[in-house]
């Protein structure tokens, strides 16, 4: 058994953003003895849940202005921090993380919170994990909102801008994460690069981001890969929910051409969302991405 860490709750301490949005653990059937934080905000009872999932190197904070909007339209929004991430708890073992224990801890989260009528909100490896989720709960989730992210299917090349980024990885196993955000966000204020930060003191509790772009389906017999082609095959001819896209334009690797290859696959996906200065990270230009998306599924 990989030993597990949990970063001290004092790095946490006043995030800008944040103070209005609680912090909530669940201990999630089949991860006994892991601990999975998420962020919640809005009123339990709402009839629609946004439920917004964070990619590498990220954590729930990134959804902190989505969340925000989500609660004061009158909904409940909830981002969990994957395993790995966040205020999550960290197993240090890197060969404990897995596509399918990812995706099955997003499951069980959807499952152990009873949600229902879920609107995914998705960017980065939220998509390629969340993307693979309606296929299994097509009783619960019912829209998808999707942001600089894709399918993990294997059958097509990585880009280059993937590849550049996975190697960079590997020659930086101790990646300085607010300075990482800070580059591809440089409107964030040094308070909020120390936000992203937070989750990770030393090298030993960034195993889980570090092990994300390893995990990238990259053939077609790869971990994840025929689940996310049976996902694609089912979204593309039997999903009958809605959905909103939003392109971060400035984005190397999963920019408009990507997400415009994704629109395609997704059964009744209308015109995008275009966000000329957005980089990657969509989610941190989300004040308007939510209140568009909001305007589409209720208007």
């Amino acid at each position: 058994m990989t030993s597990i860490l949990r970063t001290p709750e004092n790095r946490f301490a006043c995030l800008p953003g944040m103070d209005l949005i609680s912090s909530r653990y669940v201990d999630l059937p089949g991860f006994e003895g892991l601990r999975m934080h998420y962020a919640d905000t809005g009123p339990v009872h709402s009839d629609t849940v946004f439920l917004c999932l964070h990619g590498e190197p990220t954590w729930a904070y990134l959804y902190r202005k989505m969340l925000t909007k989500f609660a004061q339209a009158g909904y409940r929004a909830l981002a969990p921090d994957l395993f790995g991430f966040g205020r999550s708890d960290k197993p240090a073992e890197e060969t404990w993380y897995t596509f399918e224990r990812h995706r099955s801890a997003l499951l069980s989260f959807i499952d152990a919170l009873d949600l229902r009528n879920v609107c995914l909100v998705c960017q980065d490896w939220g998509g390629l994990l969340g993307l693979t989720l309606p296929v299994e709960r097509p009783d619960r989730v019912t829209r998808m909102l999707l942001m600089n992210t894709t399918f993990g299917t294997g059958d097509s090349e990585l880009s280059p801008g993937f590849l550049a980024w996975r190697q960079w990885v590997r020659e930086h196993p101790d990646m300085d994460v607010g300075r990482l955000m800070g580059r591809a966000c440089p409107m964030l204020t040094p308070e909020e690069c120390r936000a992203y930060d937070a989750p990770f003191p030393d090298h030993l509790h960034k195993a889980g981001a570090r092990r994300f772009p390893e995990l990238v389906p990259d053939r077609t017999d790869a971990p994840g890969a025929v689940l996310s082609r049976r996902a694609r095959q089912w979204l593309s001819r039997t999903w009958k929910g809605q959905s909103f896209f939003a392109v971060g334009m400035r984005d190397p690797v999963l920019g408009p051409v990507v997400m415009e290859k994704l629109r395609q696959q997704v059964r009744g996906a209308p015109p995008p969302m275009i966000i000329e200065n957005a980089g990657h990270f969509v989610p941190e230009w989300g004040d308007a991405v939510a209140t568009a998306a909001m305007e589409s599924f209720f208007s």
